[in-house]
């Protein structure tokens, strides 16, 4: 993993642009607050608000990178999990239709309960973020294709991503253009993370998409896989 200084100095220029905003408007209001009428007072300050939101959030990705180490794996329920999440994210896209398909016959997954919340939490909102209002994002968890690993697609009824933006969009500060991106601010690392967090779950992330919309998939390895490595470890000694 690149140093602390290598991380701050790759984003740097991610962080210019939101504190250049802040000041610009911020000047302008100080030197020219008499002369604005009250629409364009409450645009400025609109404007700071969105883009100190924006620094705030990339300063928190920056950090959850930081701390990609300190995980802590237990034996867990995903249905409560994404439910939780869920709940978050309504409350965010109120305007958004959401559903939870869940196979009662799973097993737990083993995983860092609050690492793989932040997974299903950004590809949750990055669905409802990149799908018109009044579309339906669905959560399915179901049985993997490989043996003892759980699936988890988050799809939504998006514009969908060109397949030769589907490899970029997992690399640090990639912005896929179309319509809906430019309507939205990003860092960029938001997949990188979710990525980066799967892995180090041992899980993996696939994405499909089409003009219907996307569907991103985690594979995260089921409790059985560590009962396996225990029992396997217990007959070695």
């Amino acid at each position: 993993m690149q140093s602390y200084e290598d991380f701050i100095s790759t984003v740097s220029h991610e962080l210019r642009t939101p504190l250049t905003s802040i000041r610009g408007f911020a000047q302008t209001m100080l030197q020219s607050y008499d002369k604005l009428d009250d629409e364009n007072k409450k645009k400025f300050l609109k404007i700071i608000e969105e883009q100190s939101n924006r620094l705030i959030h990339l300063i928190e990705n920056m950090l959850k990178v930081q701390n990609e180490d300190n995980l802590i794996f237990k034996s867990v329920k995903a249905k409560p999990l994404l439910e939780d999440v869920l709940q978050i994210v309504k409350q965010q896209y109120k305007e958004h239709k959401f559903e939870l398909k869940y196979n009662e016959k799973l097993p737990k997954i083993f995983v860092d309960t609050d690492k793989f919340q932040q997974v299903m939490t950004n590809l949750t909102e990055n669905a409802a973020k990149y799908s018109e209002k009044g579309t339906t994002v669905t959560l399915t968890a179901d049985f993997g294709a490989k043996e003892d690993y759980i699936s988890i697609k988050v799809t939504d009824e998006g514009v969908g991503i060109d397949e030769k933006n589907i490899e970029k969009i997992f690399e640090k500060f990639s912005r896929i253009d179309n319509p809906l991106t430019r309507k939205v601010q990003g860092s960029g690392l938001g997949l990188y993370i979710t990525k980066m967090l799967v892995t180090k779950m041992n899980g993996k992330i696939n994405v499909k998409s089409s003009e219907k919309g996307t569907t991103f998939e985690v594979e995260i390895p089921s409790e059985n896989i560590e009962k396996q490595a225990r029992e396997k470890c217990s007959q070695t000694h």
